[in-house]
């Protein structure tokens, strides 16, 4: 992906709305030219009007809503007008060579188009010329009626089908490369991650061997040691965070760690692999009060590989308070009510259809936001419950890809290398995992890092002196 380059149009840029008014412009014509002619039978509307209409005003949606990340999505609205061209010009040719020739160089301009919005042909000039090259010939059939000979309906639909072709070709010199080295989203990603492409074989094969979550889980079971720990959290305390404790060096140190092990941020979705890159979403599941009547609840906090132990001690304590001193109930609560009105057959029914959207990557954003089923990390504390941590399992429905619970705390007698017998404090942890994302080796080098940073927490204090990137 290095070598790909990402175009772009700002929204505050003049151009920018040059171009979705000459589109709307184009959509005017297009409609009074119909409200003119009478007798257009089914096709010719689809051809002339519902198709090249939906793609205009597509582009300058794209345009004017996201042209600043997400330009590459015009391949879609320029596959529209491709082929409405090239069927408009398919009667009018009467050899088939002809015919086949003028959908064979539909589909080539359709293939420059989308590998130079894409950013792999580094040139966009070709593009540009070819589009020239439709704009000319447009001028060139429309001669007569555009200088002399009027004829106001003919004018209309000339109007429309030559600003249409003009702002596909403005858009093309009007775009601009992105300099800011960062990466950008292009086809194949989706809004909650980055796909990588540069995995090896194996991993990739291994998603469609093992489909799903639940069937691709590895548990296991270990412990830290917490002197260094409780230490830690008085000092915390001492400087004013009243409630600061275990969980919140648990979030500090594995948001830590995935600073240095980024595939830990990965996940599996649609057979395919992504990095969420710089986010962190870590799930949550807490009760208003702890009561056995009170309901549960969830938060999703966005953390960032570069946040400190306070860092992550103020974005959790935040979700945790709006969510218990409000009386209304969190977004999480709403989607579910709205999922229990709908009858049980018909429920299932959404679900798989909410999977099947998933699949592919569309499910809206807002959605992802909500759903405790897609993040980083899901966190479950049963210390605070005074049990022992339990081996919880993945979800099959969303992407999250580690589960962690851990306990209460525990003692034990333990005999030093000088032969003392001393009493220590442990607490219990439990980790699932999706084996798909990353090897063991890998999995057991990021394990090792996180319980270093538990025997030493004074660490989670500092920012990062580095934050690696996850493979392209």
């Amino acid at each position: 992906m290095k070598k790909r380059i990402s175009y772009y149009v700002g929204r505050k840029s003049v151009l920018t709305w040059i171009l979705a008014i000459l589109l709307v412009f184009s959509a005017a014509c297009r409609i009074a030219f119909f409200c003119e002619w009478k007798g257009a039978d089914a096709s010719t509307v689809w051809l002339e009007l519902i198709l090249p209409l939906a793609a205009g005003l597509w582009l300058a949606l794209i345009l004017v809503r996201s042209g600043e990340e997400h330009l590459y999505r015009t391949s879609i609205p320029a596959a529209i007008w491709l082929f409405c061209l090239a069927a408009r010009l398919t009667p009018n040719i009467a050899s088939g060579w002809f015919i086949a020739l003028t959908w064979v160089l539909a589909v080539v301009l359709l293939a420059i188009w989308h590998v130079t919005l894409a950013g792999r042909l580094r040139s966009r000039w070709l593009l540009a010329l070819i589009l020239l090259g439709i704009v000319g010939t447009e001028l060139w059939f429309y001669r007569d009626n555009l200088l002399g000979t009027f004829d106001k309906t003919a004018l209309l639909g000339q109007c429309a089908q030559l600003s249409l072709a003009l702002a596909f070709l403005l858009t093309v010199l009007f775009m601009r490369v992105h300099l800011d080295d960062r990466y950008h989203p292009t086809w194949g990603d989706r809004a909650d991650g980055r796909r990588l492409r540069s995995i090896s074989p194996i991993t990739y094969v291994g998603s469609f061997i093992m489909p799903d979550r639940s069937g691709s889980q590895v548990s296991f079971q270990s412990s830290v040691e917490i002197s260094a720990v409780e230490k830690y959290i008085h000092a915390k305390r001492r400087e004013g965070m009243t409630s600061f404790g275990i969980q919140h060096v648990f979030l500090a140190a594995y948001v830590r760690t995935v600073a240095s092990y980024p595939a830990m941020n990965r996940f599996l979705a649609g057979q395919r692999i992504y990095s969420r890159d710089g986010e962190i979403q870590f799930c949550m599941t807490i009760k208003k009060d702890m009561t056995l009547e009170a309901p549960d609840t969830e938060i999703k906090l966005h953390l960032s590989p570069s946040d400190t132990a306070a860092d992550c001690y103020e974005k959790f304590n935040k979700a945790v308070e709006e969510v218990k001193n409000t009386p209304l109930d969190s977004t999480f609560d709403k989607t579910a009510h709205a999922l229990m009105l709908i009858p049980g057959v018909s429920l299932k029914f959404v679900v798989w259809l909410l999977k099947t959207i998933d699949y592919f990557g569309l499910l809206p954003k807002f959605l992802l936001e909500v759903s405790p089923f897609h993040g980083s990390i899901f966190f479950t504390s049963m210390g605070s419950l005074g049990i022992p941590p339990v081996i919880h399992h993945l979800y099959d429905f969303g992407n999250l890809p580690v589960f962690v619970a851990f306990g209460r705390k525990r003692r034990a007698t333990e005999v030093t290398p000088e032969g003392e017998v001393v009493s220590k404090r442990f607490v219990d942890y439990t980790v699932n995992i999706d084996e798909r994302i990353v090897d063991g080796f890998y999995y057991a080098s990021a394990v090792k890092h996180f319980e270093r940073l538990m025997r030493h927490p004074e660490q989670l204090d500092e920012k990062p002196e580095q934050i690696l990137r996850d493979i392209d």
